[in-house]
């Protein structure tokens, strides 16, 4: 099993504003791994592949999980003694295969499982204020709170302890965060 301490992830259902507090916390010098999630969307999207939540789940699943594990083994190979944020983690991937009832091959569960991040776990709760939908963002308010949901529960059956960030100012967010982690220089 792969674990480190400096592997930070934001989770939270869709529009909660994890990726402008990821683009903040890179602003602070911090390291960041984007959402595998949207990118593959975009790809899908512009190659007509079918690897989309509302086309095919289960391609969709199995990409988003590969694609999880290559970026956590990318910043294992080169930012060990770093701290990194995740705009979502491989249980992200882990609670989708589960609202969806989808069945995955076992070795590649085990696999992702295996890949483990910092203990404690960020998770920003639904805000309806500032919740859009876009292209590749086309979940409802209510589909939005329940991934909520089953994103906590997720990853707290994985052993994380789920900490909820504040609604509050990007910059409030970023003092929350780096305060739960002790990181006394920010």
């Amino acid at each position: 099993m792969y674990q480190t301490a400096n592997f930070i992830v934001l989770t939270g259902g869709p529009g909660v504003g994890k990726t402008t507090l990821l683009t903040a916390l890179q602003r602070q010098g911090f390291s960041t791994v984007p959402e595998d999630a949207r990118q593959i969307i975009k790809e899908q999207l512009e190659t007509a592949g079918d690897g989309l939540p509302w086309k095919n789940k289960l391609h969709y699943a199995e990409l988003m999980l590969t694609a999880s594990c290559i970026s956590y083994e990318r910043q294992l190979s080169k930012n060990v003694d770093q701290y990194v944020f995740f705009d979502r983690g491989i249980p992200d991937t882990l609670a989708y295969i589960d609202m969806e009832n989808l069945v995955i091959e076992r070795q590649l569960l085990r696999e992702a499982k295996k890949r483990r991040y910092y203990k404690k776990v960020f998770i920003l709760p639904p805000w309806a204020d500032i919740y859009e939908n876009d292209n590749e963002r086309k979940q409802t308010w209510q589909e939005a709170e329940d991934t909520f949901k089953v994103m906590k529960d997720t990853y707290e059956k994985l052993g994380y302890e789920t900490i909820e960030v504040p609604k509050i100012t990007v910059a409030e967010r970023v003092l929350f965060i780096l305060k739960t982690l002790e990181l006394k220089n920010y």
